[in-house]
């Protein structure tokens, strides 16, 4: 006899029902319901939405430094016990922001990297034209996909300073393998932030750009003590000198979504790092260049 698990899984696989599901629909509307729903604080209604929410998705709160969840809300945004994640704190590794899929990897090449096979999409169309970005011309890129049921929140992956943020506001397709198939410029269309940093003694500048979803729009910074949203049409810039240690928490998305981090080009990713990955905030992720 099929679960109710079982047929969403099985809704998922059909791409075409899949799609339709999570995108032709009032993306933006339906994600401000979200957000708003998402922090009711009536037990009745936080219960019954974390168990709905464990039925259609592997939800493990085993890590969860929390037992009892004020709403939905408190339960996406959820911090871990101590110790649940083990930071690789050699000196030459720059870590995993978070935990989540590798969904593409490679180079930046004439100004263009992949969302998915035959999608590319441009630099400066993701990170606008007053970001330096010729700092990953012929570098490197990672996309790393953040599910549903995931730990959402995202960590530094190397000492260093955050020098300034750009945040644009945009639409909230979702991102999962489906969509991005389809979608052309995916991330380019969301709302979604660019993180500038300089990391280790050599200032390397790495770039961290959360990109959010479906149903899982805002992202909080702790640099800037406040919610990043959906509040004007034309990107908005701030400059910050704020130093952070690897695995230091930067911040979270309201529920989850992306993360693409830009290294340069003299920075090396190791084989097991590919396509598909499941990865763990603090894991190696790349190493840095031999000095």
């Amino acid at each position: 006899m099929m679960t109710m698990r079982d047929i969403f899984k099985k809704i998922a696989a059909n791409e075409d029902l899949n799609f339709l599901l999570t995108n032709r629909i009032p993306r933006i509307a339906l994600t401000r319901f979200m957000g708003w729903f998402s922090q009711i604080q009536n037990p009745i209604v936080k219960n019954l939405s974390i168990s709905l929410w464990k039925i259609f998705a592997d939800l493990d709160l085993s890590e969860a430094r929390k037992t009892h969840f004020d709403s939905l809300h408190d339960c996406f945004i959820r911090e871990l016990k101590p110790g649940a994640r083990k930071f690789d704190l050699t000196d030459n590794v720059l870590t995993s922001p978070c935990d989540g899929i590798v969904g593409a990897i490679g180079r930046v090449e004439s100004g263009k990297l992949y969302q998915a096979k035959g999608f590319p999409y441009t630099l400066q169309d993701l990170l606008g034209e007053q970001s330096c970005a010729s700092h990953w011309e012929n570098g490197w890129f990672i996309t790393i996909r953040i599910t549903s049921s995931m730990y959402h929140r995202f960590h530094a992956p190397y000492q260093g300073k955050l020098k300034r943020v750009q945040y644009f506001s945009g639409d909230t397709w979702n991102v999962n393998p489906i969509a991005l198939k389809r979608v052309e410029k995916l991330f380019c269309k969301n709302e979604r932030a660019l993180l500038e940093v300089e990391i280790g003694p050599h200032a390397y500048p790495v770039a961290l750009v959360p990109v959010a979803a479906v149903l899982v729009a805002s992202i909080r910074l702790h640099a800037l003590n406040g919610l990043l949203r959906d509040k004007c049409n034309s990107p908005t810039i701030t400059t910050c000198d704020v130093d952070f240690e690897k695995g230091d928490e930067l911040g979270w998305f309201q529920h989850g979504s992306t993360i693409i981090v830009f290294a340069p080009q003299d920075f090396f990713i190791p084989d097991e790092i590919k396509e598909g990955k499941v990865l763990k905030m603090g894991e190696a992720l790349m190493h840095l260049p031999s000095q």
